[in-house]
């Protein structure tokens, strides 16, 4: 059994071994990420040049729709190579592809909990909302959001990478994912699991937390409001970042605050591939459905890119 980590190759087992299989997961992952990029694409040129679309909420938009142009890149090259028998990856890669995903991932989760609060602000205080949530304010809070994905992802990708890998380097998961590497150690654990948990806490529990309390309190003052009118225009605005937060709050919770078991590997597959592949193809759909002026934003661009 050798051990040691540095200057070997792992071996991704990825979704299926099925030749059959593996096709049409080809063509069903190059079909999803053209869509999560041309979809976010759209979002992050509307948000840049369209006046109307020049306030926080779409500012935070436009650096979600970035994220997940960032976030599915991780992914998608490794997915569609698994799916061609291409499933080497050498300990360098291995290491880079777990600090980025991990700083994307964590990075959305801090800026969902950022626009949960800027919707908190607009619907609470509306009279109060361009004084609170300033330019200078909203990119401090981006550049907050980046910052604390920087650090965390640092210090889980250290602790995880630190560990002597024993025996064979064939990792049963699509991508080098911390809890599937945590497996193949040839000592406890117990103290990387410990810190993943925490960093889990920091990114993951808190903003949800905060998520949930800012949704209910908007929920409240939104039940307050006395025109049936006003309160649906108030709720539509809030609607579309709360089934997105749901879905990428809800799998990513299930993943990382869980104890870290030997057989549960398929089943983490399976939820790392529904909250690395969905919410950045659902986000461009879910917020130009039921946002009108997002709409309006993206046929112009479209209109513009078709006369260019």
């Amino acid at each position: 059994m050798k051990n040691g980590s540095a200057g070997t190759e792992f071996l991704l087992l990825g979704l299926s071994e099925d030749p059959h299989v593996k096709i049409v997961l080809f063509v069903l992952f190059i079909f999803t990420y053209l869509l999560t990029i041309i979809g976010n694409g759209f979002l992050v040129t509307a948000c840049v040049n369209e006046p109307r679309l020049h306030t926080p909420m779409y500012f935070f938009l436009g650096n979600l729709s970035f994220l997940d142009i960032c976030f599915s890149t991780v992914f998608a090259p490794g997915l569609l190579a698994q799916q061609l028998s291409w499933r080497r990856i050498s300990f360098p890669g291995c290491a880079a592809q777990m600090y980025i995903s991990l700083l994307l991932g964590i990075t959305e989760c801090v800026l969902l909990a950022v626009m949960a609060y800027d919707r908190y602000v607009a619907i609470l205080f509306p009279l109060r909302y361009s004084v609170i949530m300033s330019r200078s304010c909203c990119v401090t809070m981006a550049v907050c959001c980046w910052v604390s994905g920087i650090v965390m992802a640092l210090m889980d990708t250290v602790f995880t990478l630190r560990l002597p890998l024993c025996g064979h380097r064939i990792v049963n998961h699509f991508f080098c994912e911390a809890t599937a590497l945590l497996k193949m150690a040839c000592r406890d654990t117990f103290v990387t699991e410990m810190v993943v948990f925490v960093a889990g806490i920091f990114a993951l529990l808190i903003p949800s937390i905060l998520t949930v309390v800012s949704y209910a309190r908007i929920i409240t003052t939104i039940l307050g409001i006395i025109s049936s009118e006003g309160r649906h225009k108030a709720f539509s605005t809030c609607a579309s970042h709360l089934i997105v937060v749901t879905i990428f709050y809800g799998t990513a919770i299930f993943m990382y605050m869980k104890p870290t078991s030997a057989d549960s590997a398929n089943q983490d597959k399976i939820i790392s591939l529904f909250y690395t592949v969905t919410p950045p193809l659902l986000n461009p759909m879910i917020y130009s459905l039921r946002n009108k002026e997002v709409k309006i934003a993206l046929l112009k661009v479209a209109q513009r890119n078709r006369f260019h």
